[in-house]
């Protein structure tokens, strides 16, 4: 016990959590918080449609991340000076974006949004690579957690709050409190500490984005260590890109009834789960807690079965739903603990962008063949193969048990 609560009075943890709240605010602004200002003032569903776009830079931020890498600003340091610098104009492009009006202004609010995406990204990325340096590695579990979790609440802030807010204060002023919450941020960059370990960034460009791929792919057992990022939650994202619809359509829920549990009931399973996970992490360590919480997925999977099986039950339906996303909140703080684990404090930055952007392959491209096996098989033996793609990313994690065991003691 005294174990955790040292982790828990970690300067390092504390300081992560805050910055996940920080990297997890501007994304519904740019999103569907402006979305919905959008719709309110009339703008037509053409254009709303266009500015989803502005979210493209959050696919392709490991295209920069080695020139994060390489260049280092004059002030606090390798990874707190980039991440403070897109802080301040994050802070003011935010505040800009609420003096514009979407109706008479709508493409310079769009030019504005896009690039407050791209700092945004680029937050995101430097952060990243601050949490995997900073941490120590029987911190990576609760530090990952609490990043999500900062980050979760900071998404309800500035969205479901936001909306809130616009009826109280109107749409400038909850976009100027955003903006302020954003620069208040800073406090916590200037609170955290320097990495311990101390390293010489790469001396060139050409060296930093060249050299983080030459490192992994010396290194043994590299294509393993790839494969299994695509295939340790391969099964939760098949299983997960048609939640909604299945219940819906395939059980009969009404949408009111899947909103309260599916996602209001979820998202605070799934934040248990990742706290719960992390904590667990430091008493079990890397390789016992990706198996023991890469079965708990792949198990919960199954309760979606009984449940398609047996049709509308609402005990069933809670049980599912619940244990979905404990587990797979569990899943997800150990697999963020796995790739920091990966990453050379050299490039951190450009190595986890790279990681994370192959790990995102699987809950991007799965829905399409999703929904045509369900078409062709139905929703009991769908949900039963989900379970079966699960298990190759386990078997994996023998194969890989030393790497992945030296890669939680690193």
């Amino acid at each position: 016990m005294n174990a955790y609560l040292e982790i828990f009075r970690s300067r390092r943890v504390a300081v992560v959590c805050l910055l996940g709240f920080s990297s997890g605010l501007p994304l519904a602004l740019t999103s569907g918080t402006l979305q919905a200002w959008m719709t309110v003032s009339g703008v037509d569903l053409a254009t709303i449609g266009i500015f989803t776009l502005v979210g493209i830079p959050y696919t392709w931020k490991f295209i920069w991340a080695p020139f994060m890498d390489r260049y280092v600003p004059p002030f606090l340091g390798r990874r707190r000076g980039w991440i403070a610098a897109m802080q301040m104009l994050l802070g003011a492009g935010i505040a800009i974006m609420g003096a514009l009006n979407p109706v008479t202004m709508p493409w310079a609010l769009a030019a504005l949004a896009l690039m407050v995406a791209f700092i945004s990204a680029s937050q995101d990325v430097v952060f990243d690579a601050y949490r995997a340096d900073v941490l120590r590695p029987q911190e990576r579990g609760i530090g990952a957690a609490v990043s999500v979790l900062g980050y979760r609440v900071a998404m309800l802030v500035s969205g479901a709050l936001a909306l809130i807010l616009s009826d109280q204060i109107g749409w400038q002023n909850t976009y100027w409190l955003m903006a302020a919450l954003m620069i208040a941020a800073i406090g916590a960059t200037l609170f955290g500490p320097e990495p311990e370990v101390q390293v010489i960034p790469p001396k060139t460009l050409t060296e930093a984005v060249i050299e983080p791929l030459r490192e992994f792919f010396a290194r043994h057992g590299a294509w393993g260590l790839l494969l299994l990022i695509v295939l340790y939650k391969l099964g939760d994202a098949f299983a997960g890109s048609l939640t909604t619809a299945f219940l819906i359509r395939g059980v009969d829920f009404t949408p009111t009834e899947v909103g309260a549990i599916n996602k209001g009931m979820g998202l605070a399973a799934t934040l248990v789960g990742v706290v719960f996970g992390g904590m667990l992490m430091a008493r079990l360590g890397l390789f016992r807690s990706l198996l023991a919480f890469g079965i708990l997925q792949a198990i919960s999977n199954l309760t979606f079965m009984w449940l398609a099986a047996i049709g509308k039950d609402y005990a069933v339906m809670v049980l599912a739903v619940g244990f979905e996303n404990l587990s797979g909140g569990m899943g997800t703080a150990a697999f963020v603990a796995l790739l920091m684990g990966m990453c050379d404090k050299r490039f951190t930055a450009s190595q986890f962008a790279l990681l994370s952007a192959l790990a995102a392959v699987g809950r991007v491209y799965v829905g399409p063949a999703s929904g045509y096996m369900v078409e062709s098989i139905g929703w009991t033996i769908f949900f039963g193969f989900t379970f079966l793609i699960a298990l190759p990313g386990l078997l994996l994690l023998f194969v890989m048990r030393r790497s992945i065991e030296a890669m939680g003691r690193a």
